[in-house]
Parts: structure tokens; C-alpha cells; sequence
């Protein structure tokens, strides 16, 4: 897991409060322990967040079942992959079982500061947006929009007893006019046999 192994290399490389520029003060590494969600928020809340966080593990992985998308197997691996890279923190980091505190160390600017972990949620966010908008359901099947089903952008292919088409071009005494049941082929002038 990136996420995991990226926090080990900065639990033994970087100082807690002692930043490391990377792009001037745009960017820079920085160890900090976060008993909050993103952005810091309900850092009083951490048990929550670990049951949140679980919570989403479970439902994630129950819709794993229904996938039929690659484009939703991608949004929801990056979430599955970032949800437990936290949810692992939480459950396994000081202070204790549950009230975890998560690593993060990748300073944007005086913005906030994440890992690994939250940069996966955050691009499956915009991949399920994508996706959403484009009308794509998990399970791989579209509604509404261009190219769903009914919209009469599809071809439904052959109707059933079409075979393929030919041209009867004649031979000897036969014409283009020629009648089909005589031959057994179709000629351009007939329609489309709807039944």
C-alpha cells in the first residue's frame, strides 16, 4: 500500500514541525499527527470518523459485487485504497485503538496538509463525478444522455430473419427489378423485411 509506505518513510525521515520545501512555499513536506478529518475538522471526533470510515469500507466493498465499469472499478478502488490507508491510522496509531491519530505530510502552502491516502479520495471523488455525469452506472449500463440505451444512437443490429443483404445484379434474362422469391436474394428496391 503507497499510502502506508509513504508514512513510514516520514515517520523516520522528517521532524514533526520542522517543514521541508519541495516548491518553494507552494509545496513541502511537513509531519503532522491529525485527530481530524480533512482540513482538520472534528479533531474531537475521531471514534466517529473510524466508524465513518468503516462504514465506507463495508459499502464499498458490497458494491465491488454490482461493478461493471472500469471507470467505476478505478473510482472505487482509489477510494477503497485511500478510506483504509486512514482507517488504518485510526485503528492502529497513538493514541489508542479507534482514536488513532492519521500521518499526514504533504504541505500545500498554508492550505492544509494531507497523504497519500487522501489524494486517492480525492481523485475518485472527481472520477464519481465523471462518472455521474456521464450518466454511467456501476454496473457499467448508461441512462440518459448520448449513447444510452433507447436514445437512437445504438444499433439494435439485425432484425430477427435478416440475413445479409446482397445485390442481386442480374445474370443472363434477371434485372435489378427482378422478383426476390425467384432468386431468394434481396435486391436495393426492397425494404427492410420488419415482419
Amino acid at each position: 500500500m503507497v499510502d502506508q509506505a509513504t508514512k513510514a518513510w516520514v515517520l523516520a525521515t522528517l521532524v514533526e514541525g520542522e517543514p521541508v520545501p519541495v516548491l518553494g512555499d507552494l509545496l513541502s513536506l511537513r509531519l503532522l499527527f491529525n485527530p481530524g478529518a480533512a482540513l482538520s475538522i472534528a479533531t474531537g471526533m475521531t471514534w466517529v470518523l473510524t466508524l465513518v470510515a468503516t462504514g465506507v469500507v463495508v459499502v464499498i466493498v458490497r458494491a465491488s459485487r454490482r461493478l461493471g465499469s472500469t471507470g467505476w472499478a478505478l473510482a472505487l478502488g482509489l477510494l477503497l485504497g485511500g478510506a483504509l490507508g486512514n482507517l488504518g491510522d485510526r485503528v492502529f496509531r497513538a493514541p489508542g485503538f479507534a482514536r488513532g491519530h492519521v500521518v499526514d505530510f504533504i504541505a500545500y502552502g498554508d492550505l492544509f496538509v494531507g497523504n497519500v491516502a487522501d489524494i486517492a479520495i480525492v481523485v475518485a471523488a472527481g472520477l464519481i463525478m465523471i462518472l455521474a455525469i456521464r450518466g454511467i452506472q456501476i454496473d457499467g449500463t448508461r441512462d440518459g444522455g448520448p449513447g444510452a440505451e433507447g436514445d437512437g444512437d445504438t444499433d439494435p443490429g439485425p432484425a430477427e430473419g435478416d440475413g445479409p443483404r446482397h445485390t442481386d445484379l442480374g445474370s443472363g434474362g434477371e434485372s435489378l427489378g427482378a422478383d426476390p422469391g425467384a432468386s431468394g436474394v434481396r435486391t436495393p428496391r426492397e425494404g427492410r423485411d420488419d415482419g
